[in-house]
């Protein structure tokens, strides 16, 4: 169409809008309705994060160059808009029959071979895995607390001993959050620091981040202003060594035949998920035993990568979950299988492409959604969008 990178990319953008400007105007003929107490809270969670980013309402209202009244309420339509759009997208999509094999089947011979999707190398592998000494580790936590919450009570300053030892970024501030939505915190933490009175210190409160002393400096309403304390468990080099030295044993067993892996894993791993499975690591959210690279904890990739197949690694210090605090583990990991990259195959990739064709037949009717109310829908373009070919697009004229 003779148009540059830029002009084609905002043709692109303002399609996207039109058509997201179907589904909303859809969405009100059917009466779709939207939980605006939930919208309300999301719109203040956002306005109080940029708040906290800018340093003040005054700053960001300067940076948009817009009132806080007229950014919520730019801000509010803007999510009705587009929770409404989605939510008749999902409409659309629901009358969609999930597919069958033989759908998938046609879809598979459909796709030009130079166009099937690369599916990377993936690994299969079995666990045995210790935790440090969680206990020890937690109580070390609090006895600190313990002692920094009796200093606060005795006056000293919550804020100099928050800058002295915190764990969190707010730190440098002594502690201070700012004043922010309930919701933006941890539950434990929100109750604890909406519980207190002015000036109050908390008991010791114990969120995914780690340990927190609180004290509240003001609260209206669901929210809250607060400084706190953050201290994370530190594991000891002693625990990884006893950890390390039992792992060894353990390997050495089984490369000596005294006990089989899987039978090893039942005995002495810590993991219940794949402990039962005799060490065999499944993905959590799709119940598959492959993982792309993509979807392993890096201290597991980095070893993986260079092992082959059947080989048990030495003792490796890695993460369990999202690595949040208190996740730290110990294992020792068996490659059971590598399955190199490869154009996806209908025998080998099956479960990869039910999703894609289901993708596919969503689309085809959401794209028959909008060609059909295109027609019946007056829409009007600027001229400054006049070198965009929506003819091609199916916008007509």
């Amino acid at each position: 169409s003779g148009l540059g990178s830029g002009e084609s990319a905002r043709c692109e953008i303002l399609d996207s809008i039109m058509s997201y400007k179907l589904y909303y105007t859809q969405a009100l003929l059917d009466s779709l309705t939207v939980n605006e107490t939930s919208m309300d809270a999301t719109v203040e969670s956002r306005l109080n994060y940029y708040y906290g980013y800018f340093g003040s309402v005054e700053a960001t209202e300067a940076y948009f160059g817009k009132s806080a009244a007229q950014m919520r309420s730019e801000m509010r339509q803007m999510m009705i808009e587009q929770s409404l759009a989605q939510e008749m997208q999902q409409e659309i999509i629901g009358t969609v029959p999930e597919v069958t094999p033989k759908d998938v089947k046609e879809y598979y011979k459909s796709i030009p071979k130079e166009d099937l999707p690369m599916i990377p190398t993936q690994y299969r592998f079995s666990q045995i895995v210790l935790y440090p000494d969680v206990e020890s580790a937690e109580m070390e936590v609090r006895e600190r607390l313990l002692e920094f919450r009796k200093r606060i009570l005795d006056g000293y300053k919550f804020s100099l001993l928050a800058t002295m030892y915190s764990e969190c970024e707010s730190a440098v501030r002594g502690g201070e959050l700012g004043m922010a939505s309930k919701d933006v915190f941890w539950p434990e933490f929100s109750d604890a620091a909406m519980s207190l009175k002015v000036g109050q210190v908390s008991p010791i409160i114990k969120t995914p981040d780690g340990f927190h002393l609180i004290q509240l400096i003001e609260k209206d309403k669901d929210k809250f202003n607060a400084r706190h304390i953050l201290l994370k468990p530190r594991y000891t080099a002693e625990d990884q060594s006893t950890a390390f030295g039992r792992l060894d044993s353990i390997r050495n067993a089984i490369l000596a035949d005294s006990i089989a892996f899987e039978q090893a894993a039942k005995i002495y791993s810590e993991d219940p998920a794949s402990r039962t499975n005799g060490g065999m690591v499944a993905n959590p959210m799709t119940g598959s035993s492959y993982f792309e690279k993509e979807l392993l904890k890096p201290a597991d990739y980095a070893v993986l990568k260079d092992m082959k197949v059947g080989e048990i690694s030495r003792p490796i210090e890695s993460l369990d979950n999202e690595g949040r605090n208190g996740n730290l583990i110990y294992k020792i990991i068996r490659l059971d299988e590598v399955v190199p990259a490869h154009a996806a195959t209908y025998e080998q990739d099956f479960n990869r492409l039910i999703d894609m064709a289901q993708n596919h037949k969503n689309r085809k009717a959401l794209n028959k959604f909008l060609e059909e109310k295109k027609k019946t829908t007056y829409i009007v373009i600027d001229p400054l969008f006049e070198k965009c070919d929506f003819k091609r697009r199916g916008w007509g004229e």
